[in-house]
């Protein structure tokens, strides 16, 4: 799907809800987790559109919209209907209450999830590191971890400790954090699960690079070893995924590519490489191990970014309800 722009995202919205619910199911299939959710939104949100639109969405395919015109708008039933038959009971649950609660009035803090890292980056950095806290823990794990890496040093350590600290803000301050910013942010309709905390540090944490994980967890350290501790509990690297189930492991293997897991694995421990071996076909699994003993070497800024990036696919998946993670504390010195 390529950059998050809200006007692709809208379009495709368009065309899902014109297609009917077993075609747009079939769509969604070939969607990663992070574009179902960010396609669904756009669905939940559409208001009203006009044969026009429909129209200009479907330009390359003029001579078959007049079958389609008759399209749902903001039907929560068409897109319970549709993820379910496209993911499954089980996957489809969690991720629907957060589209339909996400659509709801959370226009103001969900447009700086629209917005280039740099961007917020640019907007927040000369605000107190408390607030630059309240509104971080409001954005998506990645956006978040995109924005703060692009602070200096010191504003990054601190608002990450606030971070660690977060307690909940009082819709009132929020509010009045939301005129301060000209309307920009909105924390209404956010859950309180997705908020600041120990979890939330080391899940930002989690998607930064190594160098800048190194830097931050033994800054942290210097301030509030205790507490930094507590943030290294929560954090989950690459090398914990032996200890998820072997369901979870066949699910990420759906959705990243194996020349990317080959590079990831490069030197990864013989139980690691095993829980992905057996959880494919010989055939795969007996090709993944071929690819690995004639790998050459690997620069590993290589290796760490797609380590990076599988875990990332397995933060989404497990996100959507699909399985659990769990820290691992030893794996972080």
């Amino acid at each position: 799907m390529g950059k998050a722009d809200p006007r692709n995202l809208e379009r495709a919205a368009i065309l899902l809800l014109s297609l009917g619910e077993d075609s747009a199911a079939e769509v969604f299939k070939y969607l990663t987790p992070r574009e179902v959710q960010q396609v669904g939104m756009a669905m939940a949100n559409l208001q009203q559109i006009t044969r026009g639109d429909v129209e200009s969405v479907l330009e390359d395919f003029r001579q078959e919209a007049d079958q389609f015109m008759a399209v749902t708008l903001g039907s929560d039933e068409y897109i319970r209907s549709v993820l379910t038959k496209a993911l499954g009971t089980d996957r489809a649950a969690g991720l629907i209450e957060d589209i339909l609660e996400a659509s709801d009035g959370s226009s103001g803090i969900d447009a700086l999830n629209w917005l280039d890292p740099a961007s917020v980056a640019e907007l927040i950095q000369d605000e107190h590191p408390q607030i630059i806290a309240t509104i971080l823990v409001h954005l998506e794990r990645d956006r978040a971890s995109a924005v703060l890496e692009l602070l200096n040093e010191r504003i990054r350590n601190d608002v990450i400790l606030r971070v660690a600290t977060f307690g909940g803000v009082q819709p009132a301050a929020l509010q009045e954090l939301t005129e301060v910013l000209n309307n920009v942010l909105s924390g209404q309709g956010t859950k309180r699960s997705k908020m600041g905390g120990v979890r939330t540090a080391a899940e930002i944490i989690n998607y930064m690079s190594s160098s800048q994980e190194e830097a931050i967890v033994s800054a942290l350290r210097d301030m509030d070893a205790d507490l930094t501790d507590r943030i290294v509990e929560e954090m989950f690297v690459f090398d914990n995924l032996v200890d998820i189930e072997d369901t979870a492991i066949q699910l990420i293997l759906r959705e990243i590519d194996i020349g990317s897991l080959t590079i990831a694995l490069k030197g990864a421990p013989d139980e690691l490489r095993d829980k992905f071996t057996k959880n494919m076909s010989k055939r795969a699994a007996d090709m993944l191990l071929e690819d690995l003993e004639a790998q050459g070497p690997v620069r590993m800024s290589r290796v760490e970014a797609e380590q990076k990036a599988i875990l990332q696919v397995a933060r989404t998946l497990a996100e959507s309800g699909a399985f659990t993670l769990t820290g691992g504390g030893d794996e972080y010195v």
